[in-house]
């Protein structure tokens, strides 16, 4: 169900020490990807990828579900792109989500509907009921290989889907921190002497491993990759899509987001990213481009997102509801954090999605996603040509999507 295959690309693993207890936070100022690497070394065998001179890195945890906790493009003093919920990592298990944060996890859904895996057989689709499988959620994911240039990783989960269907399965993933030339190949661009950048690319699979196939009877899970972000007043995301039939987006995930903070009247679809407002919106297959991204004006900071889609596949649908067809979802989705009702607020932070097509799998087939996330700082003039390029706009026209509200 791949719609496209990208050369693996090059990588230098470097496996650090589980902790360095002379080492501590203040070593790095807060924000930075030193400050990071030093708290999540304390409490995992973090596995640092890097490039030949040092400059862009990744942090990827065993520990906490083989997620990518963050990047840098400018080394260890270098702004830390991934959004970590410090307060998790020392909190007792959380029932319903354990929020660590980082800027790339792999979850699998879908998360509500008919065969959600995230509500139990016959409960009722609200947050008391509501739980994320410790699979994906707190467990330890196995490291199973490392070299010169991937690491991998894979967890054996047995779940239970909303229809009562059993789901024995394998989830890997291989991730690598792509080269400068892996970038301008796969984006189709020359970053200038300038521009910092950084890209991590991961190939995420599913195999079924049970007795039964997963069809639209029983309900089939999908691969889901959400990356999370820190926020600030100025980031605005960015959403291209192409002109076809139906609507643009669902915007209704969380309840209707405010018509002053989406706007898609022509492609993109701009979606205000401050970490203030609590909204989810997904766009569909037929859509979406298999890209999308942000751009922070605070702080100068251009995120893109590519991803694998299949405008003929079956998406599922993962809204906290039964009587909407299970079969019909996006493919692509977007989320900006905020207070809760009561006040309280589990970030803030942002969110850029993408999932793989249901994996309606007979035993011992394999379903595979591809998820890259790339970050581009410094001029601004050479991130206005990697924006014009790459998501279809220029800078200005991002930034000053919403300056009239």
């Amino acid at each position: 169900m791949r719609t496209r295959w990208i050369p693996a690309a090059l990588l230098i693993v470097t496996l650090l020490p589980a902790c360095h207890p002379n080492k501590v936070n203040t070593a790095y100022k807060n924000g930075t990807f030193g400050y990071d690497l030093n708290f999540l070394e304390k409490r995992d065998s973090v596995v640092v990828l890097q490039s030949a001179d040092g400059s862009a890195k990744a942090i990827v945890s065993p520990k906490y579900q083989g997620k990518v906790f963050t990047s840098t493009a400018n080394g260890d003093t270098g702004k830390s792109f991934g959004w970590i919920n410090y307060k998790a990592f020392d909190a007792k298990v959380d029932e319903h989500m354990n929020a660590y944060g980082g800027e790339d996890r792999l979850w699998l859904g879908p998360e509500g509907s008919k065969f959600a895996l995230f509500f139990k057989p016959g409960a009722k689709m609200e947050f008391a009921d509501w739980h994320t499988p410790s699979a994906f959620d707190h467990e330890r994911w196995n490291l199973s290989s490392k070299n010169d240039t991937q690491v991998s990783l894979g967890k054996v989960m047995h779940l239970v889907n909303y229809a009562g269907t059993t789901l024995d399965l394998k989830v890997e993933r291989n991730i690598s921190l792509l080269s400068g030339a892996d970038i301008q190949k796969m984006l189709d661009v020359q970053p200038d002497s300038a521009v910092k950048a950084v890209g991590i690319k991961t190939d995420n699979s599913i195999t079924n491993t049970g007795a039964s196939s997963w069809t639209p009877q029983t309900g089939a899970p999908c691969l889901w990759n959400l990356d999370m972000f820190n926020p600030s007043p100025n980031v605005v995301i960015v959403m291209p899509y192409k002109d076809a039939e139906g609507k643009v987006a669902t915007t209704d995930y969380f309840g209707q987001i405010r018509p002053d903070r989406v706007k898609y009247a022509k492609s993109p679809l701009y979606f205000k990213a401050d970490g203030k407002s609590r909204g989810k919106l997904g766009m569909p297959a037929s859509r979406t481009k298999g890209i999308s991204g942000s751009y922070d004006a605070a702080n100068n900071i251009l995120t893109v997102v590519l991803f694998d889609v299949d405008s003929k596949a079956t998406y599922l649908n993962q809204e906290w509801r039964t009587d909407k067809d299970p079969l019909v979802g996006d493919a692509a989705n977007a989320y900006n954090d905020g207070p809760l009702a009561d006040g309280s607020q589990m970030g803030p932070f942002y969110e850029l999605e993408s999932v793989s097509p249901a994996a309606f799998l007979k035993p011992g087939e394999k379903l595979t996603h591809q998820h890259c996330v790339f970050h581009f700082t410094g001029s601004k003039a050479g991130l206005n040509k990697i924006a014009v390029k790459t998501l279809g706009v220029p800078l200005d026209d991002i930034q000053s999507a919403f300056s009239s509200h």
